[in-house]
C-alpha cells in the first residue's frame, strides 16, 4: 500500500531562513539596517521559554538583532501595556512578539491593540486581520503564511481546489481561510457544531486542521490523494515502550498516511515554518518602516 508523501517542514523553513538571511545582509550593506526582534514573555512556563528562545537564537542566526525580554507571572496590565509602548517608540525594534497566552489578569485583546500595527509581526492586530479579509497590504499571521508556503511548495497553483479548515480561530483558522480564499480555493470552516464533522472532511482536496485535539482526525476522514496540513501540537503521555510525553498533531498520523498524498509530520511540519515566517514578516517589517521596497520571497 503507497503511503503519503511526507511534506518536510524543517527543510522548508531552512531554506526560507537561508533567503531571509540574504535580504537581512543587503539591508545592512545598502542602508546599515538591521532588523530588531522584540519578544516579551509573562512568566516562567518552560514550554514558553524554550520556544521564546528559539526564536531568538534564530533570528541572530538570521543577522538581525533579537531583544527578549522576561516578566514577572504577577505582572500587572499596565505594566505590560508601558513596556510595549516603550517598544512601539523604539527605533531599533522592528519586530514585536508578546508570547501567548498571557495570565488571567491580563486582558489579552487590550495587549494586542496596543502593539503598534507597522510592527505587529505575529498579524493579531484588529487592522492587521481585517487588511487581511479586505485584500489589503499588511501583516499576515505567521502560522497560517507557513502552512501555505507548505501548501504551495507541493501542490503549486491552489486555485480550484476544495480546502475544508478545522478550527475557526483568530490565529489559525480564520486567517487561514481567507487567505485560501485569496488563492481562489472553495473554502469550508468546520468546527465542534459543524454536523458530520468527517463527512466535510472527505470532501476536501486540501485539509488545514487546528482545534488542539490529540489524534482526531483519522484516516478514514480524509479523501484518498489529498494534502493534510496538521498544525496541532498536543503532548499526550504514553506507556510504550515506558512512560513519557510524546508530541502528536490533530491528526493521527500512522492510519492518515496510509490515504493522504502528502502530510506534515507533528514534530517537524508547520512549527518550523511558523518562526521562518516570523522572521520573514520581521524583514518585511524593517522594510516597510524604512520606505524599503519589500523583498518578493522565492523559495529555491
Amino acid at each position: 500500500m503507497a503511503t503519503a508523501t511526507i511534506i518536510d517542514g524543517k527543510h522548508i523553513a531552512a531554506k526560507l531562513r537561508a533567503v531571509v538571511a540574504t535580504h537581512v545582509a543587503k539591508l545592512k550593506k545598502e542602508y546599515n539596517l538591521v532588523p530588531g526582534l522584540a519578544v516579551l514573555l509573562v512568566g516562567e512556563d518552560p514550554a514558553s521559554q524554550i520556544y521564546v528562545r528559539n526564536k531568538g537564537w534564530q533570528a541572530l542566526d538570521v543577522g538581525m538583532n533579537s531583544f527578549q525580554y522576561t516578566l514577572p507571572e504577577t505582572v500587572s496590565l499596565t505594566e505590560l501595556l508601558k513596556y510595549i509602548n516603550d517598544l512601539n517608540q523604539d527605533h531599533n525594534v522592528n519586530g514585536i512578539l508578546v508570547q501567548l497566552p498571557l495570565p488571567k489578569q491580563i486582558d489579552t485583546e487590550m495587549v494586542i491593540e496596543m502593539i503598534a500595527v507597522s510592527k505587529d509581526i505575529d498579524g493579531f492586530h484588529p487592522l492587521n486581520a481585517g487588511l487581511l479579509v479586505l485584500g489589503g497590504v499588511g501583516m499576515i499571521p505567521c502560522t497560517p503564511m507557513g502552512c501555505l508556503m507548505l501548501l504551495k511548495q507541493y501542490l503549486g497553483k491552489l486555485a480550484s481546489m476544495h480546502a475544508v479548515i478545522l478550527g475557526r480561530s483568530n490565529i489559525v483558522g480564520k486567517p487561514m481561510a481567507t487567505m485560501l480564499l485569496r488563492e481562489n480555493c472553495t473554502v469550508t470552516i468546520a468546527h465542534s457544531y459543524t454536523r458530520e464533522i468527517a463527512e466535510e472532511c472527505r470532501r476536501a482536496d486540501i485539509l488545514v486542521s487546528a482545534v488542539g485535539n490529540p489524534q482526531i482526525v483519522k484516516g478514514d476522514w480524509l479523501k484518498p490523494g489529498s494534502t493534510v496540513i496538521d498544525v496541532g501540537i498536543n503532548r499526550i503521555s504514553t506507556q510504550y515502550p515506558y512512560i513519557m510525553d510524546k508530541l502528536v498533531g490533530d491528526v493521527d498520523f500512522a492510519s492518515a498516511i496510509k490515504v493522504a498524498g502528502a502530510i506534515t509530520p507533528v514534530p517537524g511540519g508547520v512549527g518550523p515554518m511558523t518562526i521562518a515566517c516570523l522572521l520573514l514578516n520581521t524583514l518585511i517589517a524593517t522594510c516597510r518602516q524604512n520606505g524599503i521596497s519589500e523583498p518578493k520571497i522565492k523559495l529555491p
